[in-house]
């Protein structure tokens, strides 16, 4: 086994309010710097989001262990009310690369970027504290619910995940 940590089969609601927090912290202070440039640019990175997000449910969670169920994300239980149940078996043998992962990183990464550029422009000490509360979210926020709330009480990681195949600081030579 390689996690000692108990496996949850439903997590408990706190960490799901958690890491939907982190989530929604991430969109929301992104979806802020976008809306300088114009409510365009800000629907588009709303559905953008919308795409991720479906992505996500339509690839990884109806193929995962928490289908039906509460994972650390909620996603399991809210998959199963619009997709039908996918093959567990290909999910234990997806691969993930860094570059399937990129648009993922994206979601924060260019917002950052069009903060920096505003901020030349025309500094504001608003833009300059939402562009540091984004990384503060992006960079501590995602490291503590994947690395102490979620990851690490998962039972799809015990049984097999690509993501974890990925990240994996003791990976299989």
């Amino acid at each position: 086994m390689k996690n000692k940590a108990k496996c949850y089969e439903n997590y408990p609601f706190w960490i799901i309010l958690v890491s939907n927090f982190v989530a929604i912290a991430i969109y929301l202070l992104g979806g802020y710097i976008i809306y300088h440039l114009g409510l365009v640019w800000l629907l588009i990175y709303v559905a953008y989001i919308i795409w991720l997000e479906i992505r996500l449910l339509t690839n990884s969670c109806i193929h995962c262990y928490y289908y039906g169920k509460y994972c650390a994300f909620g996603k399991g239980k809210l998959s199963c009310l619009f997709l039908k149940k996918g093959d567990p078996k290909k999910f234990i043998h997806m691969q993930i690369t860094l570059k399937e992962i990129i648009p993922d990183f994206l979601v924060s990464i260019i917002p950052l970027l069009i903060g920096i550029v505003l901020l030349i422009r025309n500094f504001s000490w608003i833009l300059l504290f939402v562009m540091v509360m984004l990384f503060v979210f992006m960079a501590v926020g995602n490291a503590f619910v994947r690395g102490t709330l979620a990851c690490k009480y998962c039972k799809q990681r015990e049984i097999g995940c690509p993501a974890e195949k990925l990240f994996s600081k003791t990976k299989q030579q």
